[in-house]
């Protein structure tokens, strides 16, 4: 039986104190990775996933780096073990930076220090909020920003899925959106607890920045196209992936239209990779049709394993 299968990677929110340290203990592979990590960036990433404090963890000079890392460290495992190739990669926001990886755009090296740099200037960035919205009535998005708009800007964030957006922009802006989407009849309007307005154009200067630092990075083409966050096409070219890395820190997560897409082009198989099992919630929203596995540790590691030997065999 063959199946076309994407990889998709988790973006920040995902982390969890521990993560990782049973692939660490278990695979080489892994434990490589945490390792250049540590010595790449000058921190323990290795204490900050498997000890925390939670408090240092979800800072966000510290999560990206981490997520990352213990991605990269859950796929590097994964393939030491069975060695398939996606017809596809994606990442959701930070997520993207292991779709990269996973695709040949970037070295390990050059990953990690990207994701540093992305969240420092992200991490700096402060002021404004984000909400998401659950269950709004159609319609209802497009009307609340516009009339929100009035007390100051705001914008989508996230396209997760077709029940679920998150807004961003000016404190006052979202939350008048927010009230806007639950008197029309949203679900819930749930504040997030974020150091500042991601994917709103409060980031356009940390883009800016990180365009100067993306200019000198060594980017390749990829060999298995990513499908990406600002516009969720397909992406191969290396002069592509120059131009979206800055310009994904201010620009919508079009992750609802990714998945379509990539459902469009035949692909029936989610394996998510990384911490939580976010995305493959979101995706069973967007296509309840196809099938989503998970490798965040060693006992989900090999359960995805077994199940894709046995198909791949056509058991």
């Amino acid at each position: 039986m063959t199946k076309k299968i994407a990889f998709v990677f988790p973006g920040q929110g995902s982390q969890s104190v521990g993560m990782g340290k049973d692939l660490y203990d278990n695979f080489e592979s892994a434990k490589n990775v945490f390792d250049t990590a540590d010595k790449v960036l000058g921190k323990s990433i290795t204490t900050l996933c498997f000890d925390g404090p939670e408090d240092s963890l979800k800072q966000t000079v510290n999560t990206q780096p981490c997520i990352v890392t213990m991605s990269i460290a859950a796929l590097e495992a994964f393939k030491s073990e069975l060695g398939i190739e996606p017809y596809a990669t994606a990442g959701h926001s930070l997520g993207e930076y292991c779709a990269m990886y996973c695709s040949g755009v970037m070295d390990l090296t050059s990953t990690l220090k990207a994701i540093q740099k992305r969240a420092d200037l992200m991490g700096e960035t402060k002021g404004g909020a984000m909400a998401a919205i659950l269950n709004a009535p159609e319609g209802s998005i497009e009307k609340a920003l516009e009339e929100a708009s009035s007390v100051g800007y705001v914008d989508v964030a996230n396209y997760n899925s077709p029940a679920q957006i998150v807004i961003t922009g000016d404190e006052a802006a979202v939350s008048k959106a927010g009230e806007l989407l639950s008197a029309a009849g949203a679900r819930r309007v749930v504040p997030l607890a974020v150091s500042g307005a991601f994917h709103s154009k409060f980031m356009e200067n940390a883009g800016q920045e990180f365009a100067n630092f993306v200019s000198e990075l060594e980017l390749n083409n990829a060999s298995i196209p990513v499908f990406t966050n600002v516009d969720a096409q397909a992406t191969v070219l290396a002069s592509e992936f120059r131009n979206k890395m800055p310009k994904q820190i201010y620009s919508s997560v079009h992750w609802t239209q990714t998945i379509q897409n990539l459902v469009s082009e035949g692909v029936d198989t989610f394996i998510e990779i990384g911490p939580g099992k976010v995305l493959s919630g979101l995706i069973k929203k967007i296509n309840p049709e196809v099938a989503t596995y998970n490798v965040f540790d060693k006992a989900s590691l090999d359960a995805t394993i077994q199940v894709l030997k046995e198909q791949l065999a056509g058991v």
